[in-house]
């Protein structure tokens, strides 16, 4: 299945994508913006906020090139109209209707625009919802979210992805890992510390993995961050609304759970009590999960380095991430990671 790292990075890859294309775009997707942009925070794709003429307000996602296929863009969009459907507080991609030849439909949903500069990119175009993040000190607020991924995952279950990546230490820890020794991306004064402690991690990933082999998988959000969690405190959607499915994949039910955590470990247990006291309120949870938390945590370290490194071509990462390329950040970097193999030697006992 094609991702980033089958492809050869592309230098400046939004270049052509400049407000007048993103307004061009939208009225080539049947939407008439007023001409008032506001471009938000994201690094993987290009997001704009566009106000429309009639007072409504959208949000336009210009997915990165070459990262996505359409049938793996199309499982995104059916996941949450899924969801949509039980009636659960999510983001669904509107309907396009093509004005010009810039914007091709790959589905009803999702287009493909041309600017006049000959850039193509993949174009969905959603409601505008806003919120703040959620106050996860609070055992309610946790508890709320824990039921919303509970309804979340009984919908996940239902079916399966067939062309989503799934969530794993091949996928997210060994490849990552070898595509960053292939670039030649860590840092030669840290390289040997790196390599001796991501290998060792990914030995008792690999070896935790094994003990726990029959979890099942399921259809997951991927990256359930604080910051993809809008609460909202009025209106129909009072409460946790989750947000940015560009991550969502196959993997264990743990994955939408252990970002919502603190680091404390006396923090961390109560917040799991009450995150899956609302959990199963809606879809049971297999305790054995709790072990990958560790694990998951650290493939997570591996496949961010990897995924900043694949991206350095795109003037965007070495002005939002200056110091990737400094020897101290790849010394924290193993500083950290041979802390997670201590971690997951206790687990193992």
């Amino acid at each position: 299945m094609p991702t980033a790292s089958d492809h050869a990075p592309t230098l400046a890859p939004y270049a052509s994508l400049d407000p007048q294309a993103v307004l061009e775009a939208l009225y080539a997707a049947g939407f008439d913006a007023d001409g008032r942009l506001l471009q938000l925070n994201s690094y993987e794709n290009r997001v704009w906020m566009a106000h429309l003429e009639d007072g409504s307000a959208v949000v336009a996602k210009f997915y990165r090139p070459n990262r996505w296929t359409d049938a793996q863009i199309a499982e995104e969009h059916a996941l949450t109209a899924e969801l949509a459907e039980a009636d659960l507080p999510v983001v669904t991609p509107l309907t396009l209707q093509p004005r010009t030849p810039d914007l091709v439909l790959c589905t009803p949903k999702l287009g493909r625009f041309t600017t006049p500069d000959g850039g193509t990119f993949r174009l969905a175009v959603t409601e505008r919802r806003v919120g703040h993040a959620p106050e996860l000190e609070h055992p309610e607020t946790l508890a709320r979210l824990g039921r919303l991924l509970g309804r979340v995952h009984a919908v996940g279950r239902r079916s399966r992805f067939e062309h989503r990546r799934t969530l794993n230490s091949q996928t997210y820890g060994h490849a990552a890992r070898q595509r960053l020794l292939d670039s030649g991306t860590v840092h030669p004064d840290t390289e040997g510390s790196w390599l001796r402690a991501s290998a060792q991690a990914l030995e008792l990933i690999d070896q935790l993995t094994t003990r726990l082999d029959g979890v099942r998988t399921l259809r997951l959000h991927g990256d359930c961050h604080p910051g993809n969690l809008l609460w909202r405190d009025e209106g129909q959607h009072s409460g946790p609304n989750l947000v940015d499915f560009d991550d969502c994949c196959t993997g264990p039910a743990v994955q939408d759970l252990w970002m919502l955590l603190p680091g404390e470990r006396e923090a961390t247990d109560a917040a799991l009590h009450h995150l899956l006291d609302g959990y199963r309120d809606f879809t049971p949870f297999d305790d054995r999960e709790l072990l990958l938390i560790e694990p998951l945590r650290t493939l997570r370290m591996i496949h961010h380095s990897a995924w900043i490194a694949e991206r350095w071509s795109d003037p965007a990462f070495p002005i939002g991430f200056p110091w990737f390329d400094s020897p101290s950040y790849w010394q924290q970097q193993a500083t950290e990671l041979n802390e997670q193999v201590e971690r997951m030697r206790d687990l193992l006992g």
